[in-house]
């Protein structure tokens, strides 16, 4: 049984102490998260804090990003063990934005991976089509292509905590979002790639998120499918109340 896991992305927005607040007034609208994950990808100025804020609650905190070596000249960079000596237990990987604005490609998203495995972040790779490739036809080709080269070099054994997440490009931050039935059919396809990539038993116990526009409305009818095993939330992860809304679906 794969257990939900409910990221928030919160990009670019939020200082430490911000954070701090956020939480503070998110835990008490939780309840018990012992049937599921709720997880903060935050910037890294707030790591530390909300790290430290969130200690003892069950709430994961994350990093959006890393640099793909240890140390050295990299001016501006950030190790997987610099965020994770801040309190990070996860790293969002190969995100779109990053993908559109900052030149991350495939290979660079498995150097990456490499260096989360290494550290023993949970790594949550992103995966999407443009609008363009959904409507050519090749929504399929574009994600198996990008499995295939980001996931390179990931033995079944190092892929035990991996997490991969399903950004339709067109939906994100756009309100639109894929149909359920949408959704499942691409997730049903990136679990056979995974399958085919990695083996049945690494297929089957890898959490498949997804990401485009998810908000309390629409996220039960989406991780009511069978390939749908939670959620990665921008916008609305950002309040604490819609947020909370979301990761108590169903509850």
């Amino acid at each position: 049984m794969r257990k939900p896991f409910l990221a928030g992305n919160w990009k670019m927005y939020k200082t430490g102490t911000e954070a701090v607040e956020f939480i503070k007034a998110f835990v008490p609208l939780l309840g018990s998260l012992s049937d599921r994950e709720a997880a903060l990808g935050v910037p890294f100025t707030a790591i530390a804090q909300a790290a430290e804020a969130a200690q003892g609650t069950g709430i994961l905190i994350g990093s959006q990003n890393i640099y793909f070596e240890k140390e050295g000249a990299f001016t501006g960079e950030i190790s997987a063990g610099m965020v994770k000596a801040a309190g990070a237990s996860f790293v969002i990987l190969g995100h779109s934005e990053r993908r559109q604005f900052f030149g991350d490609t495939d290979l660079w998203v498995s150097k990456k991976l490499a260096a989360a495995v290494a550290m023993d972040l949970i790594p949550v790779v992103c995966v999407g089509e443009t609008l363009a490739q959904r409507e050519a036809g090749d929504a399929f080709k574009v994600i198996s292509g990008q499995l295939k080269n980001s996931l390179a070099g990931l033995t079944p054994d190092a892929a035990v905590k991996l997490i991969i997440a399903y950004e339709p490009v067109w939906a994100i931050g756009t309100g639109k979002t894929a149909s359920a039935a949408e959704a499942q059919e691409v997730h049903e396809h990136i679990r056979k790639e995974l399958s085919s990539l990695l083996g049945d038993k690494v297929a089957e116990a890898t959490r498949i998120l997804y990401g485009g526009s998810v908000k309390p409305d629409n996220v039960a009818s989406l991780l009511s499918q069978k390939d749908i095993d939670g959620a990665l939330v921008g916008g609305a992860a950002l309040k604490p109340d819609s947020f909370a809304q979301i990761v108590k679906f169903g509850g």
